[in-house]
């Protein structure tokens, strides 16, 4: 079995400032007049293959539920499983990711995969094929600038080892060992194993609650002994989407 989380639970606050209350909206929602262009309905189409796909909402999780009731198609909403995450404004993104993978491990045997993505991306159809397609672990970079105020940081140390960098209040960052590579991380992985994946997010739950989704998938990709089952692949396209400027040049590259 493949199963696919995304998780929108957040509060959208950079791309709701200046924003009436009234107005604002759950990022991963917004269009302007194509209903269908909507940031978690073109996720959807790329995850089509899945066998089953959970998306962890919690800001305005209603408006969540009823556009997958009235847009998704009948045949995608028999994969879909929302879960609701109540603590979406005192805890940092780790507890979607936490919530999404312990629905996958508590319903599900024979699980093949899990493909986690933030639901605030656009990746391109082909750099996403190939995730789908890896039969590894798999981490993900993009080719946008380094900077310590916006990026998630990948990099490989002298031990071969995959590591996280990010700084959740958006300062600086020190990376303080040896690296042999550094990169912006794609924000998108696979996780094949899943006694190792059950031990990390379990090891989440009681140590590092308040982390965000980083604690979990440093934790899991530390306990993988064998580099060779992770795969590196990267992101043509990719774009974080922070703002409605950002939402306009995504429809812009739809369009293209």
């Amino acid at each position: 079995m493949k199963i696919s989380i995304i998780t929108v639970a957040g509060v959208s606050s950079r791309f709701n400032k200046d924003i009436a209350d009234e107005k604002k909206i759950l990022k991963c929602l917004y269009y302007d007049e194509n209903p269908k262009d909507t940031l978690i309905y073109q996720m959807l189409k790329k995850l089509e293959s899945y066998d089953k796909i959970i998306i962890v909402g919690g800001y305005k999780y209603s408006n969540l539920m009823e556009y997958v009731d009235k847009q998704i198609s009948q045949e995608l909403q028999e994969k879909i499983i929302l879960v609701e995450n109540d603590h979406f404004d005192d805890l940092s993104s780790g507890y979607s990711l936490y919530l999404g993978i312990k629905e996958a491990l508590d319903n599900f045997d024979e699980i093949d995969e899990i493909l986690f993505v933030e639901g605030d991306l656009d990746i391109d159809n082909e750099s996403f094929t190939k995730i789908i397609e890896s039969d590894k672990n798999v981490l993900t970079f993009n080719r946008e600038p380094i900077y310590s105020n916006k990026a998630v940081v990948l990099y490989q140390n002298e031990n071969d080892e995959y590591k996280y960098l990010f700084n959740s209040d958006h300062g600086m960052l020190n990376l303080k060992e040896p690296f042999k590579a550094i990169f912006n991380s794609g924000q998108t992985w696979k996780f094949r194993d899943m006694e190792l994946l059950k031990i990390a997010n379990d090891n989440f739950y009681n140590n590092s609650i308040e982390d965000t989704n980083l604690g979990i998938i440093q934790k899991y990709f530390d306990l993988i002994k064998n580099k060779e089952d992770i795969e590196l692949i990267g992101l043509k396209h990719w774009v974080n989407c922070n703002t409605r400027d950002d939402y306009r040049f995504i429809v812009e590259y739809w369009r293209k």
